[in-house]
């Protein structure tokens, strides 16, 4: 029975030994399935062989029905163990290329970073095309052990008939392995270069298409084209590089193998033409001798497959066992804390302090963006608290300490750049579907409009990344789904920049009464949002060096005014 394997393996050689041990019984049934076909294969040029010289001894009808039965025992016997064995080996393939990819995207999705390096389009090829191709090894294994058990079976065979042809076999097969094993290591390091580089262009479109719209509006699609036409270049490079090894190897492979068949052939007509072996043997030793090309290129191809799935366990060790940026704590924060900005130095932030009480509405006027950008990323736990100076506290209580899930259910983070998934209306402001805020959330957030204009309602299709969303559309969608979370802290990061001032100004009012009695602190320009704040922060220069509410500071502060006037 499998059990699952928690623990993350260090090196791709303990990928492939995970993968191996707990797919153990499956390999054992279809090696034993693979076994027998190459076996019934065999037996067939043997039986031919008996079967020619039973004809020249006996010259009985009985004798050749009897054998004529034998063949198709054995033409039966191959094909339902080829069709079982290859169903055992092929499910236990594609469920331990499923393990290893949701074991990747679970690596990749976790709240705490890992330190590899790796862009997004990287973890993608990791979590398809690596997983896939080290899931072999569950098919690789038994092929190979099946493929040595036709060739043992072929000598064995060809031995009792003449020694000679016995050892010929078997010294061809090991001068065969021997020169192909040189090439198979080529073709590991070489596979390795090439799938960094197929990850490297993939990634490089994932970065592109998301700036798409930026690019083009600025003019820059073509040099972004030129950038990926050159990482797309290289990986066509060494694609092209490792052709040629697999090419040569192929070719060496084939015709290694059509010189042993052919001196098998030869040196069994020698053999019966000098009266040393039978009619029935030589018929036999051709037989055996074409035969023995295919589980020989099978056995031949093993090791390339080994590289390749051995290439592909290494890069995916290089995300699974990566450490974490930093170890969350395991406490989590009492319900109903307030949220403490404590000396934050971090990017823009110059020993930022300010406190925001249980239930309150805050807003935070930051002057320059970066400023307002560094501190959306403290507060969402993108930069983890050993990267930044100072503290952030909910209830009193250091986040470093607690679970990061356990904050990032209490403290909700909507960035000014929320993504926006292809789906529907629904699912992109509910992912959960456990949220009863769905109603109040897509009225304060004036999307109503959006669901209204289309007969669906909440269930119109949305495309990936809400391409067919206007920009003031997927604002007030990527807001819709930020309310109706309802968490207990919720900050929001410009969350009107996209839309015209009237709705803007219908936006605060809803937005400030769905969070009444909620802790909410925005962080914006917004003269409507600014003016729905209990009180504002004014954050200049990486420090707080105002509050008081917006229209005292309207009517106090000439800097003030200028920052936020529109």
């Amino acid at each position: 029975m499998n059990t699952p394997d928690t623990r993350e393996p260090r090196t791709g050689s303990d990928i492939l030994r995970t993968a191996l041990r707990r797919n153990l019984g499956a390999m054992t049934r279809g090696t034993v399935l693979m076994g027998l076909y190459q076996a019934g294969e065999t037996a067939f040029p043997i039986a031919l062989g008996l079967i020619v010289e039973l004809a020249l001894r006996e010259r009985s009808p009985g004798a050749l029905v009897l054998s004529v039965a034998a063949l198709a025992v054995i033409i039966t016997t191959v094909s339902l163990s080829w069709r079982f064995g290859m169903r055992v080996l092929q499910k236990a393939n594609t469920t331990e290329a499923h393990r290893w990819r949701v074991r990747v995207a679970d690596c990749g999705l976790q709240p705490v970073a890992r330190d590899t390096g790796l862009k997004s389009g990287e973890v993608l090829t990791l979590a398809t095309e690596d997983a896939d191709q080290t899931a072999d090894i569950i098919e690789v294994v038994p092929l190979l052990i099946s493929s040595l058990v036709a060739v043992l079976v072929a000598a064995v065979a060809l031995g009792l008939a003449d020694l000679r042809l016995g050892l010929l076999v078997i010294a061809g097969t090991v001068a065969i392995l021997s020169v192909l094993s040189v090439l198979s290591r080529r073709i590991g390091a070489g596979t390795r270069e090439q799938q960094a580089r197929v990850a490297r262009a993939g990634a490089k479109v994932a970065d592109l298409i998301t700036g798409l719209r930026p690019l083009h509006g600025f003019g820059g699609n073509h040099a972004a084209f030129r950038s990926y036409r050159k990482v797309s270049t290289e990986a066509r490079r060494q694609a092209v590089a490792v052709a040629r090894v697999n090419g040569a190897y192929a070719g060496t492979a084939l015709a290694l193998n059509a010189v042993l068949a052919a001196a098998v052939t030869l040196t069994a007509g020698v053999l019966a033409f000098e009266g040393a072996i039978t009619i029935g043997q030589l018929v036999m030793a051709v037989g055996l001798a074409q035969f023995v090309m295919e589980p020989l290129k099978l056995f031949s191809d093993m090791p390339k497959y080994v590289m390749t799935a051995r290439a592909s366990a290494e890069r995916m060790a290089l995300l699974l066992a990566a450490p974490p940026v930093a170890v969350p704590g395991a406490d989590r924060p009492a319900p109903g804390a307030d949220l403490e900005v404590d000396g934050v130095r971090h990017g823009a932030l110059d020993g930022l302090r300010f406190r925001v009480p249980a239930g309150e509405f805050v807003a935070i006027a930051a002057y320059q963006p970066r400023a307002a950008a560094d501190l959306a990323s403290v507060l969402a736990l993108r930069v983890p608290p050993g990267a930044y100076e100072g503290a952030v506290r909910l209830g009193g209580r250091d986040v470093g300490g607690l679970s990061v899930d356990a904050v990032r259910a209490q403290l909700l983070v909507n960035p000014y750049d929320a993504e926006i998934f292809a789906g529907t209306l629904r699912t992109n402001i509910d992912p959960s579907g456990t949220s009863a805020k769905v109603p109040e959330a897509v009225g304060a957030s004036m999307l109503g409009d959006v669901v209204a204009l289309h007969g669906e309602g909440l269930d119109h299709p949305v495309r990936d990344r809400g391409a067919n969303l206007s920009g003031g559309q997927r604002q007030r969608l990527s807001l819709a789904r930020a309310l109706a979370a309802d968490s207990e802290i919720l900050v929001l990061h410009d969350p009107t920049t996209a839309v015209d001032a009237v709705t803007e100004q219908l936006i605060a009012r809803g937005v400030a009464e769905l969070r009444r009695g909620r802790t909410t602190v925005v962080i914006t320009s917004s003269p409507p949002l600014l003016d729905a704040a209990d009180r504002v922060l004014v954050l200049d220069g990486g420090v707080i060096t105002a509050e008081d509410t917006h229209r005292n500071l309207l009517a106090g502060d000439a800097g003030y005014g200028r920052a936020v006037a529109r």
